[in-house]
C-alpha cells in the first residue's frame, strides 16, 4: 500500500515551525506593557491602557492589494509589511485612535522561511514604528492554491479613542477647510492600473530605470505606505481635528465624502500642489483621464484633514514646524 504523509501533500511542517522560529524574536521587539501573552498562545492577550477615560475600541483589516505582484517581480518582500501596518494605522488614525496591537495573516502555496521573515520582519518594524505591538498572526501553507513563489497577506488592527475624543465629521460644517498631506507614493492602491501601464503598455521590467521619475520602476512601485500618526496625534490633543480621510482605494473622489456628514461636499483648488512625477507619467503613459487618475490613486495626497478655518494656520504651523510640507487644499461646501 502506497503510503504518503502530509509533506508529499505540499505542507512542510518542519518549514512552518521554523518561520515561529526565526519570528519570535520579531515579535517580541514590538512588545508594549499591555502584552500579557508570548507568542505561540492560541490567542493574544492585551490589557487596556487604564488611563484611557471611557475607552472605544476601534478596529479594521486590509491588505496590499497587487503591490504584492510587484514584490514578487523584485524579489523584495521586507517593505510589505510596513505597507501592511502602516495601511491599518491610517484607517483608526482617522476616527482619533492609537494602535495597541496589530496581526497578521500570511498565505502561501509553498512556505518559504526566508521570505516569511523577511514580510513578518517588516510588519515588526512597522509595528515598533507606530508603537503597538504583534500580538499574534497565522501562516497558513495552501498547496495548489496559490502560484511558486507567491503569497498573500491581510493585517488586523485594534486601537484605542475615548469616547469624547472620536473623529466621526459629524461637527463639519461648510467653509472647513481641507489640510492635505502628502503621500510617499502609491502607498497601497492603484496597482493594477499601474502595473498595467508600467508591464503591458509599455513593456518595462521592474529594474528598467524611468527618467521621468527618476529610479527604477521597481523602486518607485515599492515605496512604503507613510503613517501619519506621528504627524497627526498631538494634532489629536488640541482637539482641532473635525474630520480625517485616508485616500487609498477610490482616490480622493470617493474617500473624501467618508468624513462628511449627509448635505454636504467639497472642492478642491488643483492648483494648490503639482502632482508628483509618478502619478504624471503614469498618466502620460496610460493616457488616462483625470477623473480615472483622481478615483484610481491618492496622486500625492496621503491624508486629508478637516478643520474649521479659526483653526487652520494653528494646524498648519504644527505640521510644518515638524517638517511637513502641509497646504490647504479646498474646502467643505454644501452639495
Amino acid at each position: 500500500m502506497t503510503q504518503v504523509d502530509y509533506r508529499q501533500s505540499g505542507v512542510d511542517i518542519d518549514a512552518g515551525n521554523e518561520v515561529v522560529r526565526r519570528i519570535k524574536s520579531l515579535a517580541r521587539s514590538t512588545y508594549t506593557s499591555g502584552v500579557l501573552s508570548g507568542v505561540g498562545s492560541f490567542g493574544g492577550l492585551f490589557a487596556l491602557d487604564a488611563s484611557v477615560p471611557d475607552p472605544v475600541l476601534v478596529a479594521s483589516a486590509d491588505g496590499v492589494g497587487t503591490k504584492l505582484k510587484v514584490a514578487f517581480l523584485a524579489g523584495v518582500h521586507d517593505t510589505i509589511g510596513v505597507d501592511l501596518v502602516n495601511h491599518c494605522v491610517n484607517d483608526i488614525l482617522v476616527q482619533g485612535a492609537r494602535p495597541m496591537f496589530f496581526l497578521d495573516y500570511l498565505a502561501t502555496g509553498r512556505l518559504s522561511p526566508d521570505v516569511a521573515e523577511q514580510i513578518v520582519a517588516g510588519v515588526a518594524r512597522g509595528c515598533r514604528e507606530n508603537g503597538c505591538a504583534l500580538l499574534g498572526g497565522e501562516t497558513a501553507e495552501m498547496p495548489g492554491f496559490y502560484a511558486d513563489g507567491e503569497y498573500d497577506v491581510a493585517g488586523f488592527i485594534v486601537g484605542i479613542v475615548s469616547r469624547a475624543r472620536i473623529v466621526d465629521g459629524r461637527n463639519v460644517v461648510a467653509g472647513d477647510r481641507l489640510i492635505a498631506l502628502p503621500s510617499s507614493g502609491l502607498h497601497t492602491n492603484g496597482y493594477s492600473l499601474a502595473r498595467k501601464v508600467a508591464f503591458d503598455v509599455l513593456k518595462l521590467r521592474i529594474d528598467s530605470h524611468v527618467a521621468e521619475i527618476g529610479t527604477t520602476v521597481g523602486d518607485a512601485l515599492l515605496r512604503p505606505h507613510r503613517s501619519y500618526l506621528p504627524l497627526v496625534a498631538p494634532l489629536l490633543e488640541r482637539g482641532r481635528i473635525k474630520g480625517m480621510a485616508h485616500i487609498t482605494g477610490g482616490g480622493l473622489t470617493e474617500n473624501l465624502p467618508r468624513t462628511l456628514p449627509a448635505g454636504l461636499s467639497f472642492s478642491l483648488d488643483r492648483n494648490s500642489w503639482t502632482v508628483p512625477p509618478l502619478f504624471a507619467w503614469l498618466q502620460r503613459a496610460g493616457g488616462i483621464d483625470d477623473a480615472e487618475m483622481f478615483r484610481a490613486f491618492n496622486c500625492g495626497i496621503g491624508l486629508v484633514l478637516v478643520c474649521a478655518p479659526d483653526a487652520a494656520d494653528e494646524t498648519l504651523s504644527m505640521l510644518r514646524a515638524a517638517g511637513e510640507p502641509a497646504w490647504i487644499v479646498g474646502e467643505v461646501t454644501r452639495a
